[in-house]
């Protein structure tokens, strides 16, 4: 392509439009049903219930360590898709493209779509492009919707949690949280920082296999973090969640980011972690099926479910105390994903 930046009339449905499709778009994502680039993609499929949604991704930077705005959109709609037990299976792309916004860069994110859509096996089979006037957007916002399969005998829901279940986490929090507020407020802290986007599917496609009928609930705490999801889930439930304080796995350099900055992590989002309630006796089986993947290699078992009041999450200290947590109040940092 000549151009060098987004103009208004590669939106346009025109010429413009046909070229940045076919010299980007499919040159790196194409397959069989994207290739027709037809108004719907036609999809054959026999495999069990459907499970579809939708997300959008507005990230400030786009690009940051450990990933980019293409790749969180990817992973992300994957895992919406596998907190409900569903394999995945096809995705749609819109983009909204501001004007003046570098070729080379789109560039870079497509490649990054492509590339965690192939490692994930899920393609992009339709998709979609607005620009808007230079200064009416930021760059780029990505919306992506997911389509899945649930086998019919998976029920997973947060109101399916019940007394004595165990709470897992899949790995450490608020590494993704901690990455994107240091990059944008410029804070260097020592230590590796990076977000931990990635794929949970095959973590819970072992869960599901290895333990069918005990895992009751799945959660990716992204926006509000463990502690806001936990929340949602004791109220959907009608029980008390309790947490050890020292069972919560944070990395070192996020735990030393938090006390520069004063924040809590059990607040920070994350974009590559599941909550997994399960059975209290597999508790340690699921642990363990956790850890033999990639995805949990730093599993935990961090709590249970109590009778108690409804939608209460409590955290045992180590000096024998207890603190109350709450849902998250406010937007402490917008455009997190």
């Amino acid at each position: 392509m000549a151009e060098k930046t987004i103009l208004l009339d590669h939106g346009s449905g025109g010429l413009a439009s046909q070229q940045l499709i076919s010299d980007l778009f499919l040159k790196y994502l194409d397959n069989k049903t994207l290739h027709s680039l037809e108004d719907s993609a036609i999809l054959q499929n026999r495999r069990g219930r459907l499970a579809f949604t939708t997300d959008s991704y507005v990230v400030d930077p786009i690009f940051f360590p450990g990933g980019d705005i293409g790749k969180l959109a990817v992973h992300g709609t994957i895992n919406d898709l596998a907190m409900r037990g569903a394999t995945p299976y096809c995705l749609s792309l819109g983009l909204i493209l501001e004007e003046g916004f570098a070729l080379d860069e789109l560039e870079r994110i497509i490649i990054s779509i492509s590339e965690a859509c192939r490692e994930a096996g899920v393609p992009v089979v339709t998709g979609d492009t607005k620009v808007v006037p230079r200064g009416k957007g930021d760059k780029i916002f990505i919306n992506t919707s997911g389509i899945g399969f649930v086998a019919k005998d998976i029920d997973i829901s947060s109101k399916n949690a019940k007394e004595g279940d165990a709470v897992l986490l899949s790995g450490t929090m608020g590494d993704h949280g901690i990455t994107i507020m240091t990059r944008r407020a410029g804070i260097a802290v020592q230590g590796d920082l990076q977000s931990d986007t990635m794929p949970l599917h095959n973590l819970v496609a072992a869960l599901l296999a290895e333990l069918p009928g005990d895992v009751h609930t799945l959660r990716d705490p992204t926006r509000g973090g463990v502690a806001t999801t936990l929340n949602e889930v004791a109220a959907a439930s009608g029980l008390t969640i309790e947490l050890s304080d020292e069972s919560l796995p944070i990395r070192p350099q996020v735990r030393a980011a938090c006390e520069l900055l004063g924040l809590e992590p059990l607040y920070l989002a994350n974009e590559g972690k599941c909550l997994a309630i399960v059975s209290g006796n597999q508790a340690e089986k699921a642990l363990a099926v956790m850890r033999a993947t990639k995805e949990g290699k730093d599993a935990a078992i961090i709590g249970r479910l109590v009778a108690g009041r409804a939608g209460r999450v409590i955290v045992n200290t180590p000096v024998g105390g207890t603190r109350v947590v709450t849902p998250l109040h406010g937007m402490p940092l917008p455009r997190i994903c």
